[in-house]
């Protein structure tokens, strides 16, 4: 482990809980997103981009990459939970954010309803039983973000479902 990490991203290491980006997109295609991935349908036009100094708790929209069958995938929405404890953080473990509202039935998904401050269009959801890794290259923009309360509460959520699963096993 490295000694630049939290105790919640070591824990979170630990407990293999720490996936590529590439699962997000594969687990969530954003094809069944409300934004289908584009930015266009994200950000208004009197919106301002912000593309500099991202921090835990914002909400960040998160660039193509290239799926296991060589195509081509779309944006998606994340928010920052944590980062790697550097004077100039280049790598964020982030918590996917989805629309589809049918899987708020799995215990790990906590609500996001949208407001004036996260900028949502749509209520959605953080799925909270995993962390993404992403680098600041990966993100487009950040959209929004996310009171540090709830970061907690995300990070809550998270130890819970880690110490069930380790229960359960």
């Amino acid at each position: 482990m490295q000694e630049n990490l939290s105790e919640f991203l070591k824990l979170a290491y630990r407990h293999n809980k720490v996936r590529s980006l590439q699962e997000a997109f594969e687990e969530f295609p954003v094809e069944e997103e409300w934004h289908k991935g584009k930015t266009e349908n994200v950000l208004r036009e009197d919106e301002e981009l912000y593309k500099i100094n991202y921090a835990i708790g914002d909400i960040v929209f998160v660039k193509k990459y290239i799926y296991s069958d060589e195509k081509i995938g779309n944006n998606h929405l994340f928010v920052i939970i944590d980062q790697e404890n550097t004077a100039v953080s280049i790598e964020n473990f982030a918590m996917l954010i989805s629309s589809n509202l049918n899987k708020l039935k799995f215990m790990s998904n906590e609500l996001l309803k949208k407001d004036e401050i996260n900028h949502l269009h749509k209520n959605s959801l953080v799925k909270t039983d995993a962390l993404y890794k992403i680098s600041n290259e990966q993100i487009e923009f950040k959209i929004g973000k996310v009171d540090t309360e709830r970061v907690e509460q995300y990070k809550a959520s998270f130890y819970e479902t880690v110490i069930n699963n380790k229960n359960n096993a």
